[in-house]
């Protein structure tokens, strides 16, 4: 007659340290898995490094995928244009046509500023480009908003620089590797940028709302002089930005400020510029500060009328 089959671990010593260290790994791995999330959720910068060395390490495929996709749209665009050549050539001369006037307006304004600014004494400012990268990465379905650009502490990358593209600015750089960058977008829950409207410098604050769009602040309650289209630039307050950098075109109102939309969209962006953060005090084109004029010394109390001067101290000395 066959033994019956031991169907509970008492009958086993071996099965019985078995399902106890399949217990212990259990509690062991849900402890550990809540530990990473916990860290994940109280210390964002925790595990920094851990993206900044995922980010290296597939910076050189990220680069080599985005050139293809660029290169494809090209030859997409090549091959859609023979369809519409003859209709988009005609339109094409006669925005060139009005290009032209508009280009000799704007020399003769920019003449007229640099005499201006030989006369006043005063300097320009450009910034330089740090480093061109690729934008290998971003986010588009999370509510954070993030982005990967190929260049890094290599190329002289630092914490906290503004990152744009022709268009205008994407974010500031918030991570860095070696050879590849993670930037905060302006479209983040925690971005904040000073901007000032274009037309008349109404100063106002921008802030992402983490679905694409802009959320814009006025510095001055009570009517909203807003309006559809309107231009917002940074403003340089506070540094960091460079300020006269285009950013945001409002497309609705608000009772408080305006809903934007970013000009330089990081889906359709392909190549961005990383520029040297922007320091008010080394900027030459501002007055120097004004110097330190001492107090004037107190003013000695004047003697009553009818009274001699050193008569009251006389009659101290000699009563």
């Amino acid at each position: 007659m066959a033994p019956p089959v031991n169907r509970r671990t008492s009958y086993s010593r071996k099965a019985q340290y078995s399902t106890f260290a399949a217990y212990v790994a259990g509690v062991l791995g849900v402890l550990g898995g809540g530990a990473v999330l916990a860290s994940s959720v109280f210390g964002h910068s925790a595990f920094g490094w851990m993206h900044m060395v995922a980010a290296d390490v597939q910076a050189p495929a990220a680069r080599i995928g985005a050139q293809t996709r660029a290169g494809a749209g090209d030859a997409l665009s090549v091959a859609g244009g023979f369809l519409t050549s003859g209709a988009e050539n005609s339109r094409l001369r006669r925005e060139v046509a009005l290009a032209r006037t508009r280009a000799i307006e704007t020399q003769a304004v920019l003449d007229e500023n640099r005499r201006l600014k030989d006369q006043l004494h005063l300097l320009s400012d450009t910034p330089q480009t740090l480093a061109n990268a690729w934008l290998i990465a971003s986010t588009a379905s999370s509510t954070r908003r993030y982005a990967t650009i190929s260049a890094g502490s290599a190329q002289g990358v630092q914490s906290g620089m503004p990152v744009r593209t022709a268009q205008g600015l994407v974010g500031r750089v918030l991570e860095v590797g070696h050879m590849a960058a993670r930037i905060l977008l302006i479209t983040d829950t925690e971005s904040t940028v000073p901007v000032r409207r274009a037309s008349d410098g109404t100063p106002a604050f921008v802030n992402g709302k983490g679905d694409g769009t802009l959320q814009v602040r006025l510095l001055s309650l009570g009517l909203n002089p807003l309006k559809k289209g309107d231009v917002f630039v940074t403003s340089g307050a506070g540094g960091l930005y460079w300020p006269g950098t285009p950013m945001a075109q409002v497309v609705s109102l608000t009772h408080d400020g305006a809903i934007a939309r970013p000009l330089s969209d990081p889906a359709a962006s392909e190549m961005v510029t990383v520029q040297p953060s922007w320091e008010p005090t080394t900027d030459p084109t501002l007055p120097p500060p004004a110097p330190d004029v001492p107090p004037p010394p107190p003013k000695k109390p004047k003697a009553p009328k009818g009274s001699k001067p050193g008569a009251a101290d006389a009659k101290k000395h000699h009563p």
